[in-house]
């Protein structure tokens, strides 16, 4: 029995099936292929799947696509926020990645070329103009460098020259010049490419610049006619027939511009500066409105339409909303010294003379943050992280002009015996004096303003309160230069 229970298998043991020698064989194999391709990661030798690869994989026309992509939508430019956040992609950032793959693309330095061209006039002086304007002529240099016989390249650079010319910063002689060029250059374009509405259109805008009014016009219309699907060629349609004052033709050409391309911000705010010009406030206002939107709906801080907006409210004399306007700009762009020179302007006609100086101030002359009074409000408010410095504007157009001339008006307002700034006041509306003594309103409202000083310094004012009167105002809004390229 005891024999039987020894012999007897277990009934829960498994089952053990031989060795077998191929099989372990195999596992030896893959063991050592494992630690061969380990070997080879360490060393560099094999890269993991998914590893980034040294050269981009996308290529350039995926790039074009999408620069085109954000053009349409009218991301054409959008600064990018201090570190560490993320950048903001936009259509210039995106075609300068398609040329770092393929460099020598003609049609997309040319594209690129033009972009930064409409950029510029979404920027907010003529420094930050003038600088996009040299790359733009940077990039279409090289376009021309590498398709000398394309019409449409050569178009672009007349496009490029004409902008650059009628900067304030440009020279009259170095003007002349550029447009000359511009204006071969786009010729040349029309003869390479007879049907090429761009060189006509590009042509007619370089004639209006050299004040050819009627030829600009009758090549814009050839234009128009010529591609009627142009957005380029509506818009400078446009730009003619409001050089005239043909503004109710000109919003009708830039509504069409428009309908072609729906998300440019800067067509919006042309057809509403022509309603401005014709006082239907509520037309204007819509289309400001407009731009406004599209910039909040792609994340833009573009301040241009909020001042816009702000701008149309003062000349109706609703000062607050006006003011709240210019202070939404100033959250999205709290460095834009322009905008604190329209704040100030609002404030003044207002007669919130207090508050206006220290705004003008960081205008004219700059203020730190802690001198920086409107941005602090901001930030009480809620609309602002932090108070941030800003350099003041260089006199080089009548636009900033009226910001000094309104500085020193206040400055010498708020002057009394006790607490004179007159010296101050003084030496801004000099400066003035020295660049537009051309300018008849300018000069009037500087001689009301030296003679509130000159009372100040004789002891008129300490014996005769009376004697400071009001400030003179400067002209409305409606006809205050509005900054464009």
């Amino acid at each position: 029995m005891a024999d039987d229970l020894i012999l007897r298998r277990p009934l829960f043991r498994e089952r053990r099936t031989p060795l077998n020698p191929y099989r372990l064989l195999a596992w030896v194999s893959l063991i050592l292929v494992a630690l061969w391709i380990y070997r080879g990661i360490e060393q560099g030798a094999i890269r993991p799947a998914f590893y980034p690869t040294p050269t981009p994989t996308r290529t350039s026309a995926s790039y074009i696509e999408e620069a085109e992509a954000y053009f349409m939508a009218g991301k054409i430019y959008d600064p990018d926020p201090p570190p560490p956040a993320a950048p903001r992609p936009d259509a210039i950032d995106t075609y300068q990645r398609a040329l770092e793959v393929d460099p020598n693309n003609a049609e997309a330095w040319a594209r690129l070329a033009r972009i930064q061209t409409y950029s510029s006039a979404l920027l907010s002086n003529d420094p930050s103009r003038l600088q996009r304007l040299s790359e733009a002529r940077q990039s279409i240099d090289r376009a021309v460098q590498l398709a000398p016989e394309n019409s449409t390249v050569r178009a672009i650079r007349a496009f490029v020259l004409d902008w650059y010319a009628t900067n304030p910063l440009v020279g009259a002689e170095e003007r002349q010049d550029l447009l000359a060029e511009a204006q071969t250059e786009a010729l040349q374009a029309f003869q390479l490419d007879q049907n090429n509405a761009l060189a006509l259109a590009f042509y007619a805008e370089v004639l209006l610049d050299q004040q050819n009014w009627s030829q600009a016009e009758q090549y814009a219309a050839q234009a128009v006619q010529l591609d009627p699907n142009s957005m380029d060629a509506h818009r400078v349609y446009g730009t003619v027939l409001e050089s005239t004052a043909q503004y109710n033709r000109a919003i009708q050409e830039y509504l069409e511009a428009a309908r072609i391309n729906p998300n440019l911000t800067f067509l919006y705010l042309y057809i509403g500066r022509n309603y401005l010009r014709l006082k239907l406030y509520d037309q204007a206002l819509e289309f400001f409105a407009r731009a406004a939107n599209i910039n909040a709906q792609l994340g833009v801080r573009n301040p241009l339409p909020n001042l816009e907006i702000a701008k149309a409210y003062a000349q109706q004399g609703e000062f607050f909303i006006a003011a709240r306007n210019a202070e939404k700009a100033l959250s999205l762009d709290p460095t834009n010294s322009n905008t604190y020179g329209q704040l100030g302007t609002i404030m003044i006609r207002a007669r919130n003379f207090e508050g206006a100086m220290p705004v003008l101030k960081c205008a004219v002359r700059g203020c730190s943050a802690e001198e920086n009074e409107a941005a602090q409000n901001l930030v009480n408010e809620g609309l602002l992280e932090e108070s941030v410095p800003v350099e003041g504007l260089p006199l080089t157009n009548l636009t900033v002009a009226y910001y000094y001339v309104e500085y020193g008006t206040v400055l010498a307002f708020l002057s009394r015996p006790n607490q004179n700034f007159c010296p101050e006041a003084r030496q801004v509306l000099n400066e003035v004096k020295e660049r537009f003594s051309y300018d008849p309103i300018i000069m009037s409202i500087i001689a009301d303003s030296e003679g509130i000083c000159n009372r100040l310094e004789s002891g008129q004012i300490f014996s005769n309160p009376n004697a400071l009167g009001t400030p003179t105002p400067l002209p409305s809004l409606e006809t205050t230069p509005t900054p464009t390229p």
